[in-house]
């Protein structure tokens, strides 16, 4: 990694130390924007409940009340409904994926377009939360076009840091906001577990035990990005030494699906919650408190389950076993040991199920982690919390922009040589 940064600051790599320098300029525009509030609103000081994660992604902009309160959610709910959409679902949204180039420049301009309408109508209901409930029309709308307007600030940012920086723009955007508030986090817990303890030393040892969990969970995440499930593939018209004797496979990563069953999850959940703040119905706000609340056992086990259920329906819609299966066969591949046709579809499901089992019990154990903390600790401070679901998107954001990097490097190190 060391000798990676090294290369970065060569005098022959000076275009991706530009690209790199305005990356974290973009970056710092960001932090510094989730710091302005909208005029005459105050913050919010309440518990966020199912919003925390977008809090949580935003750098703590939506707690402040900030023009970026949203940041690029709006825009990455789109892009969920658009990706369903285009799973043979909707035959329009299908064909348009199949068209090349001009087909996803067309779905990527209808994703921008929903995201901006997404960002109008979240920002109409957390419009109530900023600036009240006795505010009139008009100062709703007005605080929900300033939000709009923040989300497509940071969608054109994104697509400035894609082309023209390093890694992918709206990734960074949500890492960087995750990282920011990392160090405040950090200072309260030692300021909760070190100075205000009675017992200096248990609280030292407290606080060290705290780190020393994020840096296992930071560890765990690495571990689970990083592994793959490679299956051997043979052509029948090609010998192993056609191809450098290197064994051809395909690759199924173990978090395939990475936070999106999380997301998922907690979207589904928050329409009860959503709608509970518009219907004034003691039952239904029972129901809602009673059944889809993280901090009850019942809404806990239902936030959990969903996280499972998606994690194996976002995987095999995303991989598709049967269209992998025809397509080794047209190209005359085969794994080795098993048949062509329904057997190699049949194999490549019960892979992909096994891993996916791993994979979400792996995401259950992470978006538990904070809501588990927060209410069996003993620590009142609200801002402590083992974020691991935030952490899972922080760690796979910097391995794949480290990798861009890194094969940034190696492609001019290659031409270097000639």
């Amino acid at each position: 990694m060391f000798a990676t940064f090294k290369q970065i600051f060569a005098s022959r790599n000076k275009d991706l130390r530009k690209r790199l320098l305005f990356t974290l300029g973009a970056l710092a525009i960001f932090i510094i924007g989730t710091t302005v509030k909208i005029p005459n609103t105050n913050s919010i000081n309440d518990d966020l409940g199912f919003l925390e994660l977008l809090n949580a992604m935003g750098g703590g902009a939506l707690k402040r009340g900030s023009i970026f309160g949203l940041g690029v959610m709006p825009y990455i709910s789109a892009s969920i409904i658009i990706q369903i959409f285009s799973m043979d679902i909707i035959p329009y949204f299908s064909d348009l994926a199949k068209e090349g180039y001009t087909g996803r420049k067309k779905l990527n301009s209808i994703t921008r377009y929903l995201g901006i309408f997404i960002a109008f109508i979240q920002g109409l209901i957390l419009s109530v939360g900023i600036v009240g409930t006795s505010a009139d029309a008009f100062e709703y709308i007005r605080v929900a076009i300033i939000l709009t307007a923040g989300t497509a600030f940071l969608l054109w940012i994104g697509d400035q840091v894609t082309q023209k920086g390093v890694g992918n723009g709206l990734s960074l955007i949500i890492m960087s906001g995750i990282v920011a508030t990392l160090p405040y986090m950090m200072s309260e817990a030692f300021k909760t577990f070190v100075l205000d303890n009675d017992n200096l030393f248990i609280g030292i040892v407290t606080f060290i035990i705290y780190v020393a969990i994020y840096v296992a969970v930071v560890v765990g995440v690495v571990f689970i990005q990083e592994s793959e499930r490679r299956i051997p593939i043979q052509y029948s018209n090609k010998t192993t030494s056609a191809y450098g004797a290197k064994q051809t496979y395909i690759p199924f990563r173990i978090n395939a699906a990475s936070v999106m069953p999380v997301i998922f999850a907690s979207t589904l959940i928050a329409i009860p919650q959503t709608l509970a703040n518009f219907i004034k119905n003691e039952g239904y706000i029972k129901f809602v408190n009673n059944y889809f609340n993280y901090n009850t056992v019942t809404g806990l086990i239902i936030y959990l389950l969903l996280i499972v259920f998606f994690s194996y329906a976002y995987t095999l819609l995303q991989f598709r076993p049967d269209e992998i299966s025809s397509n080794l066969q047209k190209n005359g591949g085969y794994i080795p040991g098993i048949r062509p046709g329904t057997e190699t579809k049949n194999y490549i499901k019960s892979v992909l199920i096994r891993i996916t089992t791993f994979d979400s019990i792996f995401l259950v154990i992470i978006a538990a982690m904070p809501i588990l903390f927060a209410n069996y600790s003993n620590v009142e401070n609200a801002n402590i919390t083992l974020g691991g679901t935030g952490l899972l998107i922080v760690v796979g954001v910097a391995l794949e922009t480290y990798k861009q990097i890194e094969s940034t490097l190696s492609q001019k190190e290659y031409k270097g040589r000639f």
